[in-house]
């Protein structure tokens, strides 16, 4: 067996047009990059040193100072959840199952299993269910204990940080 019937680190080729040639500036004309090299006419940005900061204003008092700041607030450390609606389990699971995370990151009703899930009462539940979820509605527990069923709230175990917000 040769070396070359196997796919390893030094046999590998990168697909055509995977890689492109670096847009050389200054080069003439008849480049496309010539003259200006991409600046366009005059202007702060047409000058060796015109890459300014993002947000900057030209001088003028950016809008992030502009803009008054009051009171507090409380977005940064709220809690997100991913929303169930219990019409929705009884489509997706038989009579007497117990529905955890798992069980619904399988039927596609939850993302993954690192957002916290939320059941809420929109709709009808046909059978009985045992539902294990983060936090659950009035009405959604109401309605699976009128067909025989339970919630059970589990321990929330969220990170220390929120990651919608990173």
């Amino acid at each position: 067996m040769q070396s070359t019937d196997f796919l390893g680190l030094h046999n590998l080729v990168a697909p055509m047009g995977a890689t492109k040639n670096r847009k050389r500036l200054g080069r003439g004309e008849s480049s496309g990059h010539g003259k200006t090299s991409g600046r366009g006419h005059k202007g702060q940005k047409a000058r060796k040193s015109g890459n300014v900061r993002i947000g900057f204003e030209g001088g003028q008092n950016p809008l992030a100072r502009r803009v008054p700041k009051r009171g507090f607030s409380n977005y940064g450390f709220r809690t997100d959840y991913h929303a169930v609606n219990v019409a929705r389990l009884s489509k997706y699971f038989e009579a007497g199952t117990v529905v955890d995370q798992a069980g619904l990151v399988a039927v596609g009703l939850a993302p993954n299993m690192k957002c916290l899930i939320k059941l809420l009462g929109d709709g009808a539940l046909t059978h009985a269910l045992t539902v294990k979820c983060h936090a659950a509605s009035a009405t959604a527990v109401a309605k699976i204990q009128e067909k025989g069923g339970t919630v059970e709230v589990i321990a929330k175990n969220a990170p220390a940080y929120n990651l919608k917000n990173l």
